[in-house]
C-alpha cells in the first residue's frame, strides 16, 4: 500500500543579511510534497506560508493538514519552516543565551522579518523551479508575507492565496492593539456567555496565584497575568472548547491546581518551540513610523475591563507584553534584545504601496468576519489597495478555517483566483 505523501526533504543555506551574500549564513529547511500518484509528473509548486510569527511549517500525515489532499490534486507543495522556526537554524532560548550581548541579538533578529522569508523563497525558487513563477498559500502571518512577496519580487508568483491574514498595509502597532483589545473583551464575553461557569472558576484560580507562589514543572511561577495569556486560543474554531476543558481539570478536590492543568498551561504559555512568535510580534507593525515601543501594554490602559480586579476577570490574547520575558524561561534570553527591538525607529517598509496598486497577480483572500487576530475591517481596506485581489468574507470559520474545512476554503480561493467563482 503507498504512502499517502511522497516526501522530499530540502535545505539550502541562505545568507542571514541577504545584502550581504558574503556574510554569515543560515540552513533553512522545506519539504516537498506530492500525491505518489503524480510524483513524476510536472506539477506547478504551491509554496505554504505558515502563521506565525515564529511558527514552523505543519508535518503531513495521512489527511492533515486539512487542506493538504486539496493541494495535492493539483499541485507540489512546499511546507517551508521559516527562517529561525522548525528545522531552519533554530533560534531557541538556548541559541539567544549564545549571543555576546542583547545588541548583537537584537541586530541578528532584524533579520527574521518577512523581508527576509521573502529573500530565502526566492533563493528557493530559483533552485527548486527553474525560474518558474510558483503559487503561495498564505495563512494568517503567512498572508503578511504574501503581501510583503508582492511588495518586493511579483514577477515570482503566479498566483495567491490568503486565509485571515491581509494586513493593514499602513497600521501602526497602535493601531492593531487599539482594534484588538475590543475583539478580544467580546470573544471572552462569548466564552462566558457558553460556560458561564468558567468566569467563577477562573477568578478563583487567579485569586489563589495572588496569594500563593504557584510553581509550574519548569520552575516559572504562575501568576494571574501569565494565566490569562490563555485567551489565546480563543480565536480558533475548536477555542472555547480547549479552555474550558483545561479549566475543567484545573482544581482537585482541595482547591488546589491540579498537576495536569499546570503542566498544559506551561506548555500553552511557555514559548519553548516559538519563542519568536513573542519576540517578533511587533516588529510586523515597524515600518519606519517610529518605535512600536510595546504597544499592547500601552493600549492596555485604555481598557479598563482588562484590569486584574475587574469583573468578569478577562482573557487577553495576541498581545505580547514586556512582563513575560522577566518571568517565562523561554523568552529571558531574549529579555533585553527585546527591549531594543521595541525602541528601534529605522525599521524598513515591508509594503509597497505603490507596486501593490498595481498589482496584476491574482490574489485571492478568505477574510474572517469575526476573526479575533486580524481585523476585518483593514484586511478590507487592504483589499481594495492591492490590484487584482479577489476577497471572500465569511463567518463559517474562524481563524483556522484553511485547516479545519478540510480543503474547501482552499478550493473556493483557488476558484476565485481562477475566475470560477
Amino acid at each position: 500500500m503507498n504512502p499517502a505523501y511522497a516526501t522530499t526533504d530540502h535545505v539550502f543555506t541562505v545568507p542571514l543579511d541577504h545584502d550581504r551574500p558574503d556574510g554569515p549564513t543560515l540552513q533553512v529547511f522545506a519539504r516537498e510534497v506530492v500525491d505518489p500518484a503524480h510524483a513524476d509528473d510536472q506539477l506547478p509548486w504551491l509554496l505554504y506560508l505558515q502563521g506565525g510569527p515564529g511558527g514552523k511549517a505543519p508535518r503531513p500525515s495521512a489527511g492533515s493538514p486539512g487542506w493538504l489532499p486539496h493541494a495535492l490534486k493539483t499541485h507540489r507543495v512546499l511546507l517551508l519552516d521559516q527562517r529561525g522556526t522548525g528545522r531552519s537554524t533554530p533560534l531557541t532560548a538556548r541559541m539567544a543565551s549564545r549571543f555576546a550581548s542583547a545588541s548583537q541579538l537584537a541586530a541578528h533578529l532584524a533579520h527574521f522579518r518577512a523581508d527576509a522569508i521573502v529573500a530565502d523563497a526566492e533563493l528557493i525558487r530559483h533552485q527548486l523551479g527553474n525560474d518558474e513563477p510558483w503559487e503561495t498559500l498564505g495563512q494568517s502571518y503567512g498572508g503578511f508575507i504574501t503581501l510583503t512577496y508582492l511588495s518586493q519580487a511579483p514577477d515570482g508568483l503566479r498566483a495567491c492565496y490568503v486565509t485571515g491574514g491581509l494586513p493593514g498595509l499602513t497600521a501602526t502597532a497602535d493601531d492593531v492593539y487599539a482594534r484588538t483589545y475590543p475583539r478580544v473583551r467580546d470573544r471572552v464575553l462569548d466564552f462566558y456567555a457558553r460556560y458561564p461557569d468558567d468566569a467563577p472558576r477562573l477568578r478563583k484560580i487567579a485569586d489563589h496565584l495572588a496569594s500563593d507562589d504557584i510553581r509550574l514543572p519548569g520552575g516559572d511561577r504562575l501568576t494571574a497575568r501569565r494565566l490569562r495569556t490563555l485567551g489565546l486560543a480563543l480565536g480558533m474554531g475548536d477555542g472555547f472548547e480547549r479552555i474550558h476543558w483545561l479549566l475543567d481539570e484545573s482544581l482537585d478536590s482541595d482547591g488546589e491546581l491540579t498537576d495536569t492543568f499546570r503542566h498544559q498551561v506551561e506548555s500553552l504559555t511557555g514559548f519553548t518551540d516559538n519563542p519568536l512568535f513573542a519576540v517578533m510580534q511587533e516588529t510586523l507593525y515597524g515600518q519606519g513610523a517610529g518605535p512600536t515601543g510595546w504597544a499592547a501594554a500601552r493600549a492596555l490602559t485604555a481598557f479598563p475591563e482588562f484590569a486584574e480586579e475587574a469583573d468578569p476577570l478577562l482573557f487577553t490574547g495576541e498581545m505580547i507584553y514586556p512582563w513575560m520575558f522577566r518571568e517565562i524561561a523561554g523568552l529571558r534570553p531574549f529579555a533585553d534584545a527585546a527591549d531594543l527591538l521595541s525602541r528601534r525607529t529605522d525599521w524598513p517598509p515591508l509594503y509597497d504601496l505603490q507596486r501593490l496598486a498595481a498589482n496584476q497577480v491574482p490574489v485571492a483572500a478568505a477574510v474572517y468576519h469575526d476573526d479575533m487576530y486580524v481585523d476585518a475591517e483593514l484586511s478590507l481596506r487592504t483589499a481594495r489597495e492591492v490590484g487584482a485581489t479577489h476577497v471572500w468574507v465569511t463567518n463559517e470559520w474562524e481563524h483556522d478555517g484553511i485547516t479545519a474545512s478540510n480543503g474547501r476554503v482552499l478550493a473556493r480561493l483557488m476558484d476565485l483566483a481562477a475566475g470560477r467563482a
